[in-house]
């Protein structure tokens, strides 16, 4: 006949004395507490509708993450005319202010002084010109393979990396390839300041000295073939190249 005692039980009467085996087992057997603690949901109780749900918009999180937004292409730019100058802006007044901008631009990358005579040669100044920016520029073509293009002035309104979009005194845009043209611009000398209050002038010239003349450059376009951007981060060496420009 099996016995009816708790196998604990049985093992402590073999080890201890019947009382102490009796107490042993009452304390830490029978009286011991029993800690229960919460179990998580079933996933089969829970509505199924909601977790695919849940699912589905994880998975679109990783997607955006993941995915990165593409510049537009050169044809998606040209299709957008993000470009394009409007009708209505191609007047030659409009983009006066910006010529008197980008001259103070230049005499501030040429080091020119109001009232002080500059000196600038290709050696001193070459790597400055080849690096500067000439949105607003008045410049003339004075040599071309394309002769109806010879002798146009205008203000260049935009500076590609193989043309220049300026806007003659006529209100009109045209487009000048850079390849086997060259452009002129002008830099005048600053003008000397006057003082208001005492009606002088800073800088006094003497009578026998020539007013001041303006810097004229001439640019060759076929060496000149870089984007603003590019120019403004790229060093150019000073080399025998720097000259033609």
């Amino acid at each position: 006949m099996a016995s009816s005692k708790h196998i604990a039980q049985v093992l402590l009467d073999q080890a201890h004395p019947p009382e102490v085996a009796a107490a042993i087992f009452t304390e830490k057997v029978l009286r011991k507490p029993l800690h229960l603690r919460p179990t998580s949901p079933d996933p089969s109780s829970q509505d199924a509708r909601a977790r695919r749900r849940l699912q589905r918009l994880h998975k679109e999180e990783k997607t955006q993450r993941r995915q990165k937004t593409k510049p537009l292409s050169a044809k998606e730019k040209r299709i957008s005319g993000i470009y394009d100058i409007p009708d209505n802006q191609k007047k030659y007044e409009i983009y006066v202010p910006l010529q008197r901008m980008w001259l103070g631009y230049m005499w501030e990358i040429l080091g020119m002084r109001e009232g002080e005579k500059a000196y600038v040669t290709a050696q001193s100044a070459g790597s400055r010109l080849a690096s500067a920016d000439y949105h607003g520029a008045e410049v003339t073509v004075v040599r071309g393979r394309c002769v109806g293009m010879v002798g146009l002035t205008g203000i260049v309104v935009r500076d590609t990396k193989f043309t220049f979009q300026i806007i003659t005194k006529k209100n009109e845009l045209k487009t000048i390839p850079k390849r086997h043209t060259v452009f002129r611009f002008d830099i005048p000398q600053p003008e000397v300041k006057r003082d208001e209050a005492e009606g002088s002038t800073e800088h006094t010239r003497k009578e026998n000295e020539s007013p001041a003349r303006s810097l004229v450059f001439e640019l060759h376009g076929s060496q000149f073939e870089h984007r603003a951007t590019d120019r403004a981060t790229k060093k150019f060496k000073q080399s025998k190249s720097l000259i033609d420009l």
